[in-house]
């Protein structure tokens, strides 16, 4: 055999074993953790307008934003309907540096890979409760800086697949897809804001992670990032974050301190996924409460 093809073969081999090594590595690296240890803890300046929602983090600025939720007034001769709800931003070691209230009564707040824009998702975007102004995904204006403007523009108007009026939809950048929590259920629809109807449907095997849908959190579920495993719910009543993928196979769960105090309020809000983190909100620490960020996979 020619020497050339010799060294052809040995360096595909070479090639091969080092791609299998790799995989093997980042399976091994996307580990769900059996117990969650804290990443950071965001204790909140500012009493919450009405409640506190969901959190958002651009690695750029390393800033957090949270979303406060809170309906909008009936308008008026005197006042406009627009909610007074603020977005808030900490540093990355969860320092307080400024809030603004751009107006609308939100759910959920991300950052778009994509768009390279801090978004978020309002109260009944699908119109379940009635239609009423500024309901749909707005993006969220910054400075250069990321500071926090108070002007916002439309990204998408309201949709009837997101299903039901409270649900906290996270957002899968990879595939431009929403998933949506639907309440007192285990049904997340996934949803293409190109189509006004859900373009698949996810029941999650909340039997197979001991839970029933009323030990967890209502009407969200984050999304991870991580291949197999890629949803994440809070188990409320057992405090632990429950693991899915895709199809809504049970694949682990990580246990939250047993010390941590949840509440009722914690089935449908404070909550949040971002910096490869889930976020739980603690009402008990703290003035206003305290964000803790767990790593639940490593």
């Amino acid at each position: 055999m020619p020497l050339i093809k010799i060294i052809s073969k040995l360096l595909i081999a070479t090639f091969t074993l080092l791609a299998a090594q790799t995989l093997l590595v980042q399976n091994a690296l996307a580990k769900i953790l059996p117990e969650a240890t804290v990443g950071v803890k965001i204790p909140l300046a500012n009493k919450p307008t009405t409640k506190p929602m969901t959190v958002a983090y651009i690695p750029l600025f390393k800033r957090y934003y949270i979303a406060d939720g809170g309906l909008a007034p009936q308008a008026s001769e005197f006042e406009s309907a627009t909610s007074k709800s603020l977005i808030h931003a900490y540093s990355e070691d969860g320092k307080y540096l400024q809030s603004v209230k751009a107006g609308y009564d939100n759910r959920s707040i991300y950052y778009n890979t994509n768009s390279h824009q801090l978004e978020t998702i309002t109260y009944n975007i699908s119109s379940d409760a009635g239609f009423s102004p500024n309901t749909g995904i707005f993006s969220i204006d910054l400075n250069e800086d990321g500071t926090l403007k108070e002007s916002s523009n439309d990204v998408s108007g309201f949709n009837p697949a997101f299903g039901h009026s409270g649900t906290m939809p996270t957002y899968d950048p990879d595939t431009n897809h929403y998933y949506a929590k639907q309440g007192r259920s285990n049904l997340v629809f996934v949803v293409d804001t190109k189509n006004r109807e859900k373009v698949a449907e996810i029941a999650l095997d909340l039997a197979k992670a001991g839970a029933a849908y009323d030990d967890v959190s209502d009407l969200y579920v984050a999304y991870s990032g991580r291949k197999g495993e890629e949803l994440v719910l809070l188990d409320i009543d057992h405090k632990a974050a429950l693991v899915f993928d895709l199809s809504g196979k049970f694949v682990g769960k990580s246990e939250l301190p047993k010390t941590l105090k949840l509440h009722a309020q914690n089935h449908y809000s404070g909550l949040g996924y971002a910096n490869d983190m889930l976020f739980v909100y603690n009402e008990n620490e703290g003035e206003f409460g305290t964000y803790y960020g767990f790593n639940v996979i490593k």
